[in-house]
C-alpha cells in the first residue's frame, strides 16, 4: 500500500472509535478537538471499523467515501459497527469493555480487468451486479485460507449473488487495498 500511518496515528483512531461509541451511551456527541488529530491524518479516505468479541466478529460496517476525512469517517463506522450491523443486536454498555476494535483504512477502488490481477492478502473485492453489492476486506481471504477463485466466489455469495457471478460480463468487480490494525497490534 502506498501510505502508512505511524502508530501515534494508529492509536488516535482506534482511541476517536471507541471513544465514538462511548458517547452513544453517554448520549453526548462526540467532539474531536482538531488540534489534537496528528497532521498525518489529515485525508479523506474509506473506511471500515471491525467489532471483535471473544475473537468472534461482533459487527463490521463501513464505506468507500473518498470525501470525508478519516477520523470523522472512523468515529462514524465505529458508531454504525455497533449499533446498526444488521447481523447482530446492539452492542451494550457491559459489551464495550471486552470488545477489540480493529480498522482498516482503505486505498480508491481499482478496477479488475484480469482476475490474475488480485492477490491474496494484499486486496480486497467489491463485486456489483444490477442492485445486488458485496464487499470483503483483504484480511479475510487470508483468514480463511483461500486462493483468488474461492475469494470470488465468497465475495459474490456476500452480495446474494451466484458463486460464479464474478464470470459475467455485467458483473462489475473491483479490488482495493487496506491498512489494517487493531488494539491488540497496538502498543501503549
Amino acid at each position: 500500500m502506498s501510505f502508512k500511518l505511524s502508530e501515534n496515528a494508529r492509536k488516535f483512531l482506534v482511541r476517536t472509535a471507541r471513544e465514538a461509541i462511548t458517547s452513544e451511551y453517554d448520549k453526548n456527541k462526540l467532539i474531536i478537538n482538531k488540534q489534537d488529530i496528528p497532521k498525518e491524518l489529515n485525508f479523506k479516505s474509506g473506511c471500515f471499523v471491525t467489532l471483535h468479541k471473544n475473537g468472534k466478529l461482533r459487527g463490521c460496517i463501513g464505506n468507500f467515501r473518498e470525501d470525508k476525512n478519516i477520523v470523522e469517517n472512523v468515529a462514524e463506522m465505529a458508531v454504525q459497527s455497533a449499533f446498526n450491523d444488521m447481523r447482530f443486536p446492539p452492542l451494550t454498555e457491559n459489551e464495550l469493555s471486552i470488545i477489540e476494535i480493529e480498522i482498516s483504512v482503505l486505498s480508491p477502488m481499482v478496477p479488475v480487468n484480469s482476475f490474475d490481477e488480485i492477490e491474496i492478502g494484499r486486496d480486497g473485492l467489491y463485486i456489483s451486479k444490477g442492485i445486488f453489492r458485496g464487499v470483503l476486506l483483504p484480511q479475510v481471504a487470508s483468514e480463511y485460507g483461500w486462493d483468488v477463485e474461492d475469494f470470488l466466489k465468497n465475495t459474490c455469495r456476500k452480495a446474494g449473488l451466484p458463486v460464479d457471478a464474478y464470470k459475467s460480463a455485467d458483473t462489475k468487480v473491483f479490488r482495493f487495498e487496506a491498512l489494517v490494525f487493531s488494539e491488540k497490534d497496538l502498543k501503549e
